[in-house]
């Protein structure tokens, strides 16, 4: 068991340890304050060239406010980061670590919220800008090709229209041969179905002018597509693309609108409606009672018929009608922040580097509070004496020797016993308790 005044090895080693663990600190003390200014100057940089993005003003005013944002933002971080690395460290109790923890916390969260999405917006703000046009190509090509659907499915209705036409066509000429009534010839029920039959003819006809209108109309929407796709991807400065973009959008919608117009769905069922409600019937013209009553019941049958037809016309031009239309799609230019933010999952590494040159002296406030623990580990057990080094005791002794000079005045000046020097360790108790507790080697 050692004395009193010696330390033990598990003591020294913590000593030695701590001592070390100091040398390094101090070391890198040396140049960290030089690091912090420079991140801090970095973000400064880029937080410009975020904030001038959002700035329509390119006037001196402008360039001026954007300047000091951003030396606001670099002298905020450096002084942030100061005042942590070196208070946060030097707490010993725990409720003011956990106090500073939350401040550094509430601090990070003020340099993301005031910088690191300003430098996220100047890291990738102009991809951000394309990847919004890319999206907006993409859901006006999905209106387009809706359009053209519901536009072709609204074509289809012709063959059902021809259909209907020709099975009155072919009615008439049965009456017309005398198979239909039983009376050969052009009477009442002829003109009936020829006049059913001449109304299809009209809409069909009219149903096929459109062909060449949505033909075109769809061409003309995939040209414009394409000169929009050419804009995502084309050199130069993106906000002159977006100029350009917005007027080919512009284009585009109307076409898409036409489109909608050109179908003949609601015009196929208004007709189909029109087909068994409005119906002049003409006056019987047979020549004896029998052949009018034969006439009558055959009119009534057709009439039957044709609410039979009218009903299956609308039902086709309905089920038309009822498809999904296409989804407004109007493209709205955008800043390169908001941009930034909205797609902000596709820029994920961007991100993680506009926070990380903000955020990563905290990484360093975490380093070197660990160290300054393990520091007062190696000497919190150890008296203020025995944690002297041998410079510190000579410089020790040397001023009290000069201040027992300087009490001894002029002419009491004695020869004063020479300052130890690197000799035996029974020179002094101090270094005697030091020397002895050394491992024997």
């Amino acid at each position: 068991m050692q004395d009193d005044n010696r330390l033990s090895r598990t003591e020294m080693r913590g000593m030695r340890h701590a001592r070390e663990i100091e040398g390094h600190l101090n070391w890198l003390d040396s140049f960290t304050g030089a690091a912090l200014a420079v991140l801090a100057v970095a973000s400064g940089i880029y937080t410009y060239l975020g904030v001038s993005s959002l700035l329509d003003d390119t006037g001196a005013l402008s360039v001026f406010a954007a300047m000091a944002y951003s030396v606001a933002v670099s002298v905020g971080i450096f002084v942030f980061w100061s005042y942590m690395m070196r208070l946060l460290p030097a707490m010993r109790s725990m409720a003011s670590r956990l106090g500073l923890l939350a401040s550094m916390g509430l601090g990070s969260v003020a340099i993301i919220a005031m910088s690191s999405w300003l430098n996220a917006a100047a890291l990738a703000g102009a991809a951000a800008v394309e990847q919004h046009l890319a999206t907006t190509v993409q859901n006006y090509q999905a209106a387009l090709e809706r359009a053209n659907t519901i536009a072709i499915s609204a074509q289809s209705l012709e063959r059902d229209v021809a259909r209907v036409r020709q099975s009155f066509t072919d009615l008439a000429e049965q009456e017309a041969s005398g198979d239909l009534s039983g009376f050969a010839g052009q009477g009442a029920v002829f003109r009936l179905l020829r006049q059913k039959a001449d109304e299809l003819t009209g809409l069909e006809a009219q149903i096929s002018t459109q062909d060449a209108l949505v033909g075109a109309a769809f061409a003309e929407g995939n040209a414009i597509l394409s000169r929009m796709r050419a804009l995502t991807v084309a050199p130069g400065p993106v906000e002159t693309r977006s100029v350009q973009f917005s007027e080919e959008a512009v284009r585009l919608a109307n076409v898409i609108t036409r489109l909608r117009q050109l179908s003949v769905a609601p015009l196929v069922q208004r007709s189909a409606q029109d087909l068994a409600q409005s119906v002049i019937l003409p006056q019987l013209d047979g020549t004896s009672a029998d052949t009018r009553a034969g006439q009558q019941a055959t009119i009534d049958s057709v009439m039957t018929v044709l609410g039979q037809r009218a009903e299956t016309l609308q039902l086709a031009a309905e089920s038309v009608m009822a498809m999904q239309q296409p989804e407004d799609t109007v493209y709205t230019p955008i800043s390169t922040a908001d941009a930034v933010i909205l797609y902000a999952g596709n820029f994920v590494p961007s991100w993680a580097g506009a926070i990380a040159i903000d955020l990563l002296p905290a990484v360093l406030v975490f380093i070197t509070a660990i160290a300054q623990a393990a520091i007062r580990t190696g000497r919190d057990n150890i008296s203020a004496e025995d944690q002297l080094t041998l410079a510190e005791l000579r410089a020790a002794l040397q001023a009290l020797r000069d201040v027992e000079t300087v009490q001894a005045g002029p002419g009491k000046q004695h020869a004063a016993p020479p300052i130890p020097g690197p000799a035996p360790p029974k020179q002094s108790p101090t270094l005697s308790a030091i020397d002895s507790t050394r491992p024997a080697e």
